[in-house]
C-alpha cells in the first residue's frame, strides 16, 4: 500500500529529515482520513432510498415504485428522479418538495398536499391528482397525458411546455394558473374555476374543451386557438374575438 512507502525513509538518507517525516505523516493522516470518510459516507447514501417517510428526506433517484405509501410525510423531501411508477401517495404531505424528473406514471396524489412543489419534466400520464393542493406547483414541461385533476387546487400553478393533453380539471381552481406553449390537446377546462386571466400564449389547443368558461380576460388567446377549441354559446372570449361559426367539437 502506497501510504506506507510514505514514513520509509530511502537507504541512501544516513540522517533523517525531522521536517520531512513530519510532513509525510501529515499528508498520509490526511489521505487516510479521507478515505474514512468517503467509506463511511457511501453506506449512508445508499442507506437513504430505505429510510422511512419524513420531511426534508433525500430519496433522489430511488425507486418506490408499486407501493403503499399514502398519507406519508414528505414535506420538503428531494424526490428528484424518483420512481414513483403505480404507487399511492394519496394524501401525502409533499408541499415544498422537489420532484423534478420523477415517474408518477399511474401514480395516486389524490388529496395530496403540494402547495409550492416542483413537479417539472415529471412523467405522469394516466396519474390521478385528483382534489390535491397544488397552488404555487410546478408542472412546466410535465408529461401529464390523461391525468386527472378534478376538483384540484391549482391557484398560480405553472403548467408553461407542459404536455397537457386529455387532462381533466373538472371542478379544478385555476386562478392565476399558466398553460403558455402547453400542448392542451383534448384536455377539458369545462367546469374550472377561476378569477381573473388565464395565460393560454401559444398554446395548443386543438379540441380543448372550453365550454361554458369565461375567457374575456384571457391571455396570449389567440383566434386560430379559437377555432380549434370546443366551446358553446356560454363561452366568453376576449374581445377582438369571435366565435366560430361551428364549433369543432367531435365526441371523443
Amino acid at each position: 500500500m502506497r501510504i506506507k512507502n510514505l514514513f520509509d525513509r530511502p537507504a541512501e538518507h544516513s540522517a533523517p529529515n525531522h521536517g520531512s517525516t513530519a510532513k509525510y505523516r501529515t499528508l498520509a493522516i490526511s489521505v487516510l482520513t479521507v478515505a474514512a470518510s468517503l467509506a463511511a459516507a457511501a453506506p449512508a447514501m445508499a442507506a437513504s432510498c430505505g429510510s422511512t417517510p419524513e420531511a426534508g428526506l433525500d430519496w433522489s433517484e430511488c425507486t418506490k415504485k408499486n407501493l403503499m405509501l399514502p398519507s406519508s410525510e414528505l414535506e420538503g423531501a428531494n424526490l428528484s428522479g424518483t420512481d414513483f411508477s403505480l404507487t399511492d401517495l394519496s394524501g401525502s404531505n409533499l408541499a415544498s418538495a422537489n420532484l423534478e424528473k420523477a415517474n408518477l406514471v399511474r401514480a395516486w396524489l389524490a388529496g395530496a398536499k403540494a402547495e409550492k412543489a416542483n413537479f417539472a419534466r415529471v412523467e405522469a400520464y394516466r396519474s390521478s391528482f385528483a382534489n390535491i393542493a397544488a397552488n404555487g406547483a410546478s408542472f412546466a414541461g410535465a408529461e401529464l397525458q390523461r391525468a386527472d385533476f378534478s376538483g384540484a387546487d391549482l391557484t398560480g400553478a405553472n403548467f408553461e411546455k407542459a404536455e397537457v393533453g386529455r387532462v381533466l380539471f373538472k371542478g379544478a381552481v385555476l386562478t392565476g394558473a399558466r398553460f403558455s406553449l402547453a400542448n392542451l390537446s383534448r384536455a377539458n377546462l369545462s367546469g374550472a374555476t377561476f378569477e381573473g386571466p388565464l395565460d393560454f400564449d401559444q398554446a395548443f389547443m386543438f379540441l380543448t374543451h372550453i365550454e361554458g368558461l369565461d375567457l374575456s380576460a384571457a391571455k396570449g388567446l389567440q383566434q386560430a386557438q379559437v377555432d380549434l377549441a370546443c366551446g358553446d354559446e356560454k363561452t366568453k372570449l376576449p374581445e377582438g374575438l369571435t366565435t366560430p361559426a361551428g364549433w369543432p367539437c367531435a365526441s371523443d
